[in-house]
């Protein structure tokens, strides 16, 4: 990939109301790019919090240069993701959960030279040489059914949509994330049927992760939803939503 920029990499961290675990993962973090990967920006993207989530971003920009803070009014994971994807300079550009389930040091198996030339890199949970600790059986379950779901609606073939740590290349993110209409927690299976519909290679990599306590996803209330996005994803992939011509 030619470079087009001096930003190797953007890690984008999606975070509504994080105030408690986001310090630790902003140490965490700025540990790893000082170690492995200088030329590197961070992206906090804080959106609707009302528990100073904001404040404590900021704060660690002083003793942190690579990080940036953006604040949205609009709440959504979708949302946060998709403003730090199109606000990142990262020739690459990684989204990546503020609970860093998989251990950040896993990223640079999603980059070049460890991955040739990835357009659309995705984190897998399920693929040969993953591994899952901690994750109750009951969620281990849903996210099986729901994935079936996934590939038997609009993606056969890929095993973990919903891990939230992937990677896009800068010109699979302007492409993708402008197409982008989901907010809520299908969003990642619109943004990787796009990325199919416009011909981008999906790459699903094998991770270790820890199930952390804590996630906002509502079992009951959100599957019922993103089983009616997933109709929606279906048929605007059937309607050629997804082949405006961007290439």
């Amino acid at each position: 990939m030619v470079r087009v920029n001096n930003i190797f990499l953007s890690i984008i961290l999606p975070a509504h109301n994080e105030a408690q675990r986001l310090p630790q993962s902003l140490d965490k973090i700025q540990k790893f790019v000082q170690q492995y990967l200088p030329d590197c920006e961070v992206l906090v993207v804080e959106n609707a919090s009302t528990d100073g989530t904001y404040e404590i971003a900021q704060a660690h920009q002083a003793a942190f240069p690579q990080l940036r803070c953006l604040h949205l009014d609009q709440a959504g994971k979708g949302n946060a993701i998709r403003e730090g994807m199109l606000a990142a300079r990262g020739d690459y550009r990684f989204m990546a959960d503020v609970d860093l389930s998989m251990p950040i040091e896993e990223i640079l198996n999603f980059l070049p030279p460890r991955l040739a030339d990835p357009q659309v890199a995705i984190a897998s949970r399920e693929k040969k040489g993953s591994k899952r600790i901690g994750e109750p059986f009951y969620r281990h379950l849903i996210g099986r059914v729901f994935n079936f779901l996934v590939r038997l609606l609009v993606l056969p073939g890929v095993q973990d949509t919903q891990c939230g740590f992937k990677c896009f290349s800068a010109d699979a993110a302007e492409k993708i994330f402008r197409l982008q209409t989901l907010e809520g927690w299908s969003f990642d299976v619109e943004l990787l049927t796009i990325a199919q519909t416009l011909g981008f290679r999906v790459k699903e990599v094998p991770i270790t992760w820890h199930y952390k306590p804590g996630s906002q996803v509502r079992i009951l209330q959100d599957s019922w939803r993103m089983f009616r996005e997933l109709l929606l994803i279906r048929r605007n992939k059937q309607k050629g939503v997804y082949r405006v011509k961007t290439l």
